[in-house]
């Protein structure tokens, strides 16, 4: 199983090189993404309560990936998640490709449609149609990504022939990873997804749904084991590492806190001394 970890990179916390170079060090491999948040917010935090600072405080996450690649060689650098249906997939497609090849083909593309209804409606994406314009923004993207002239028109997404380079390293391109955990969420992994990583929560156990994701694949043509399955906010105990690994899943993802250097290293340590037993 391989493991990563998790923070919202903000200004008041460790620093994105650093904390790659720290991650890489131990072994690790991951960045969430909220452009803003609106200030009068109807949507609830799925967390409950208050909604963090962070939230509204991260780095955009392709510029701290850069900056975290230009300070290691081996570490995987994965968005967790990108919220697609709050940016341009041409434009987006050219980020994904470009930190792609310029880190070596180290990219795990992350991918959701988010919770904030006020925060994808002022990108223009209404929250009843997300999945949809999710659907179609990724599609295109692999269109640009993989064809020499690519073109894609959808109800949401529409362009004719177009040159875009660079493509990525990786081929056909970074793996897809589908964020969320709802009624629908396997017809995008199984569609256009190349893994699954859901959120584990006190009061709902995702690792329960990997025989249903298997099946979908199985009954879609595809290989059963072709997505991989992460899980964020794994807990860090090696009982449940182990447990989490005989249910199929392949790599556990540990949360850090937005903060700086002091409060974060004796926390990555203890991931990495349970990560090693």
């Amino acid at each position: 199983m391989d493991y990563g970890v998790v923070m919202f990179p903000t200004e008041y916390a460790i620093a994105p090189d650093e904390l790659a170079r720290e991650l890489e060090a131990r072994g690790f491999e991951w960045f969430p993404e909220h452009t803003h948040i609106p200030a009068s917010r109807r949507s609830p935090w799925p967390g409950g309560g208050e909604l963090p600072r962070d939230y509204w405080s991260s780095y955009d996450p392709f510029v701290a990936l850069m900056v975290a690649a230009g300070a290691t060689r081996r570490l995987k650098l994965g968005t967790g998640i990108c919220l697609v249906v709050e940016r341009d997939p041409i434009t987006t497609a050219k980020e994904v490709a470009t930190l792609d090849r310029l880190s070596g083909g180290r990219v795990l593309f992350g991918i959701g449609g988010g919770w904030n209804a006020e925060e994808m409606e002022d990108h223009g994406t209404a929250f009843k149609t997300r999945w949809r314009v999710l659907r179609e923004r990724v599609l295109a993207m692999k269109e640009i990504w993989t064809k020499r002239e690519a073109e894609f028109h959808g109800q949401f997404v529409r362009f004719d022939k177009i040159w875009a380079d660079p493509k990525p390293i990786q081929k056909p391109h970074p793996p897809i990873i589908v964020g969320g955990d709802g009624a629908t969420t396997f017809d995008r992994v199984v569609e256009f997804g190349d893994g699954w990583m859901p959120i584990m929560r006190p009061n709902r156990n995702p690792v329960e749904r990997i025989p249903e994701l298997r099946e979908r694949l199985r009954k879609a043509g595809r290989d059963p084991k072709s997505a991989s399955v992460g899980i964020f906010f794994a807990p860090p105990k090696r009982e449940a590492l182990d447990t989490l690994a005989a249910a199929g899943v392949s790599r556990a993802i540990f949360g850090l806190p937005s903060e700086p250097r002091e409060a974060v290293l004796p926390r990555l340590d203890a991931y990495a001394k349970v990560m090693r037993s």
